[in-house]
């Protein structure tokens, strides 16, 4: 058999659209046979019309460069020759074959025929793990070089070579995996199955002992536990000279800090005596080893471990893979650590096994199976927050998570991913995990809170409240639930309940009358349910005035409820829940043995029959439990009812739940709270009496020397429109005008802070539409797919590019070096009075006799001003300003505690006109 060509194609374009007369500019082929590189071919378009300068910039193809080039009838006989008898492949695929058969077709030339594969889809299935698949992402992530992005010929090259790269990765696969992925090849939208059977077959011919562990057929990369930890010195470095020699011994990049010295004796201090502390510690300070050293020396000391729990898995990951490697190389010995995360975090293996060797419900869950699939054989973690799949593969990968009602069993233990990272806590030094377990470490068969443990250090502080209160948030989702009701429905709607009562019946059991009243209760349940919606919304509708946006937010506390109806929705759920327990007991009596198309189904009665058990404590927790300490809201949108619905219960007070955590270790361990923002001008225990520490508890303030922030400045843009006297649309005109004469002065590099998605998404839009940053990657929270960490890492990747987020999105983000160069805040970030927890607490606090503004907005609002400077200045080299478009810090009494609450750096009052001069001035120093 003669081994195919493949012509790897890109093209470059005036638009996207054929149809509206857009034309191409230029056309680039390489031919690959037998995985090497044989010949290139490329061409530049006369298009017979003006480029776009958009274009221009984005290609960096002029009108000149294309003035004496062919037009695409005289290129068009030898671009379909060449593309005859060969395999098309591109990065993009539908695109480029798309645009190529509608220019064959303009000049009166037949469909191109012939098999086609896209590297993006192969990229997605290899590389399961990558950020991004956009040429220039995935090719750097492989160590591609591509030079000039957006030109045919680099890219095609480019292209190829990554499609060199994936038939290697495909050959590297173990044989089981790729004989799974080859029977569900032929299902995918391009021919790929031809590359898994040309490497099966290869495999097949070979004899290669892989290092692999083996579940049910599915090839996993071999576990290593950790063997018990290195003997090393319990020496604490006391004195600043032993300090200094460990530390610059150890760092190449060493510089001397007082205040790190000194948070680390304090922390020492506190260890030793099992106390308590609270550290805000500034940014430069070096806060993450100044409490990795002596914890780690304490607990070799006493032969235990020191738990550090943070905020988000990128934070963990990223004291685990930048900070331990820095306190190796101090302490000059191996540390052993252990990652431990909730169980909802790893993948099931007994469920996606079961799965497997069923029929795929969609394409989006063949796809998802087979990047599962390369996964499993690299993945040490079995963490499934390392992929990145599609939205529709994330429904499948919400199947395949463990939950509590996972099946354990010997043989799934021994390769279950979170039994693993629990046999790595055994030996290990350091535990790293995150709020959000902590929370659930009482309900844990094998607690993190054992008497191994000697310390523990909350990192990020301030987010132990928000943690403590997602804990304890519920969430209804009216689609959600129908979704749910939609799965299982009656007998004779053929959906998941006919099918397990075909199981029963074949295997004997008598089920005619349990199902017959099974269907009753389905059948009350579900029309009670939709009654108590429809009466929820009648009460909305009353409540709301005529002239209400569509978008609706009213507390629970506002309506009349109709309690009957709810409770009885209830007490359907639990009958209904009864039923199908005593049904499922009834199959595990059976002594008949079961198909696996039965297994199946059997599998899915038990997984439904679970979610309807966790709706049900949900339906309970929102509508009929105790509203005292909770903050309970509906939000709906009156362009969509009941389709919209969501119901929101979030606690107003987290204390209770920190206390049930640390009221049993006081006095036994040692505990250390530290943050970057704790404090506020005049109540350093705001964040300390949120969280409800005793006031015992000492609070301390350690800061970086004072030349860290020596690159930094502070901007008023004092001539913007106030908000409060203005319309929002003129408002947003403005604040879409400093921002683009902000970009264009620091070539990008910027961050635009704001307090509210309804604005943030306007600005965006309204940029968009006067083209003046059209050279620029505009990366928006909330409308840029992908996660924080992904546009963030996407924003890092591009010098001329600008990222938009909101209060949420800016903590915890960490942007060294000259990837930053200014941060834009467009509101100072106070709550909306209208956010139904802020109006919750607010109240609460008036009924007190406190005023709400100053003890709860205004530090609020602090904190989130202090995180957002937080995010400008990383390191001492760094340079940047601070840009604040809210003319109320200047014009209101309250203006001045968020000056005070910054580091002591320059600030500048300056028209936006004189802001952008000093701005240049300020950039071309810099350069």
């Amino acid at each position: 058999m003669v081994n195919p060509t493949y012509a790897i194609v890109d093209i470059e374009t005036t638009g996207h659209s054929p149809a509206k007369g857009d034309r191409m500019i230029q056309f680039a082929v390489v031919f690959v046979r037998d995985w090497k590189i044989q010949s290139t071919f490329s061409t530049f378009i006369q298009p017979e019309k003006k480029i776009p300068f958009f274009i221009q910039d984005l290609t960096n193809i002029s009108d000149k460069d294309v003035k004496q080039a062919p037009i695409f009838e005289d290129v068009a006989t030898e671009i379909y020759n060449m593309l005859e008898d060969c395999i098309f492949v591109a990065h993009n695929t539908n695109f480029d074959l798309s645009f190529i058969q509608e220019e064959f077709k303009r000049i009166g030339f037949p469909n191109w025929k012939g098999k086609k594969i896209d590297t993006v889809e192969l990229s997605r299935l290899l590389f399961p793990t990558s950020y991004s698949y956009k040429l220039q992402d995935i090719t750097l992530d492989r160590g591609i070089e591509l030079t000039n992005a957006h030109r045919a010929d680099d890219d095609a090259y480019a292209t190829a070579e990554l499609f060199i790269e994936c038939m290697k990765e495909i050959e590297k696969l173990p044989i089981q995996t790729l004989e799974h992925i080859h029977k569900r090849s032929f299902h995918l939208k391009y021919d790929i199955s031809s590359l898994f059977f040309a490497a099966l077959q290869k495999k097949r011919m070979q004899v290669i002992e892989e290092n692999l562990d083996f579940y049910k057929g599915i090839a996993l990369r071999q576990k290593k536990i950790q063997g018990p930890p290195v003997e090393s010195s319990t020496f604490y470095p006391e004195t600043k000279n032993h300090k200094r020699l460990f530390l610059s011994e150890g760092l190449k990049d060493f510089k001397e800090r007082n205040g790190q010295f000194q948070m680390m004796d304090a922390i020492w201090q506190t260890l030793q005596t099992n106390n308590e502390l609270a550290i805000e510690a500034s940014t430069g300070l070096g806060k993450t080893l100044s409490y990795l050293i002596p914890s780690y020396f304490y607990a070799k000391q006493k032969g235990k471990k020191v738990l550090i729990s943070t905020y988000t898995s990128h934070l963990m990951e990223q004291l685990h893979d930048v900070e331990i490697p820095k306190l190796e190389a101090i302490v000059k010995s191996k540390v052993n650590v252990a990652i431990l995360k909730g169980v909802s975090h790893y993948i099931d293996l007994h469920r996606f096994e079961e799965l497997l060797r069923g029929v795929d419900e969609s394409s989006d869950d063949t796809f998802a199976i087979c990047q599962l699939l390369v996964w499993l054989t690299r993945t040490e973690t079995g963490d499934i927050g390392e992929l990145n799949v599609s939205s529709g593969g994330q429904l499948f990968l919400d199947k395949v998570r463990k939950n509590a009602f996972s099946i354990k069993t010997s043989e799934v233990n021994v390769h279950d991913f979170h039994s693993y990272a629990l046999a790595q806590s055994y030996h290990a030094d350091i535990l790293i995990t995150n709020h959000a377990m902590l929370f659930t470490d009482k309900n844990r068969l094998e607690p993190l809170l054992t008497n191994e443990i000697t310390s523990v250090v909350i990192d990020e502080a301030h987010q132990f409240v928000r943690a403590a209160n997602a804990r304890e948030e519920r969430i209804f989702s009216f689609t959600q639930w129908k979704y749910v009701f939609g799965q299982l429905g009656t007998r004779d709607q053929g959906q998941l309940t006919s099918s397990f009562a075909n199981v029963l019946k074949h295997h004997g059991i008598e089920v005619d009358g349990s199902f017959q009243e099974l269907d009753r209760v389905y059948t009350r349940c579900s029309d009670r349910f939709d009654e108590a919606i429809q009466s929820l919304v009648k009460n909305v509708q009353k409540t709301s005035s005529a002239r209400s946006h569509s978008k609706q937010t009213i507390l629970l506390e506002d309506l009349t409820l109709d309690y009957d109806l709810l409770d009885e929705v209830y007490q359907n759920l639990q009958k209904w829940v009864t039923i199908a327990q005593k049904l499922l007991g009834r199959l595990e009596k059976s002594q008949v043995d079961s198909t696996h198309a039965e297994k199946l189904i059997t599998a899915e009665w038990l997984y439904w029959l679970n979610e309807i058990k966790i709706k049900t404590g949900e339906w309970v927790d929102i509508f009929l439990s105790s509203r005292h300490d909770y903050s309970v809201w509906i939000e709906l949108d009156r362009r969509s009812i009941p389709g919209s619905l969501h119901v929101y219960k979030k606690p107003i007070d987290s204390t209770h739940a920190v206390n049930e955590i640390f009221n049993g270790l006081r006095g036994n361990v040692g505990i250390i709270w530290t943050s970057g923002t704790l404090a506020v001008p005049g109540n350093s225990r705001f964040i300390v009496n949120q969280l409800g520490l005793p006031e015992s508890v000492q609070i301390k303030t350690f800061s970086a020397p004072k030349d860290f922030y020596q690159g930094a400045n502070l901007v008023i843009v004092d001539d913007m429109p106030d908000i409060q006297h203005v319309s929002q649309s003129d408002f947003i005109d403005a604040v879409a005008d400093a921002v683009i004469q902000t970009v264009l002065v620091t070539e990008g590099r910027c961050f635009v802070l704001f307090t509210s998605q309804d604005m943030l998404r306007k600005t965006v839009d309204l940029i968009q539409d006067t083209g003046l940053l059209e050279g620029y990657m505009l990366f928006a929270q909330g409308m840029t797919s992908g996660s924080r960490m992904k546009l963030l890492k996407s924003f890092q990747r591009f010098s001329k590019s600008v990222l938009f987020g909101t209060n949420s999105f800016w903590e915890g983000v960490d942007v060294p070096g000259d990837a930053l160069s200014a941060v834009v805040m467009v509101r100072l970030p106070f709550s909306s009075p209208d956010d139904p927890v802020f109006k919750t607490q607010a109240e609460r606090l008036r009924k007190q006799g406190i005023n709400s503004f100053s003890s709860l907005a205004l530090p609020e609002a602090i904190l989130r001003f202090r995180q957002g400077f937080g995010r400008l200045i990383r390191s001492s080299t760094d340079r940047g300003v601070f840009i604040v478009l809210d003319r109320r810090i200047e014009s209101k009494s309250y203006g001045k505690e968020f000056i005070r609450a910054l580091p002591d750096i320059p600030l500048k009052k300056l028209s936006l006109e004189d802001m952008v001069l000093d701005l240049e001035h300020w950039y071309n120093e810099k350069a």
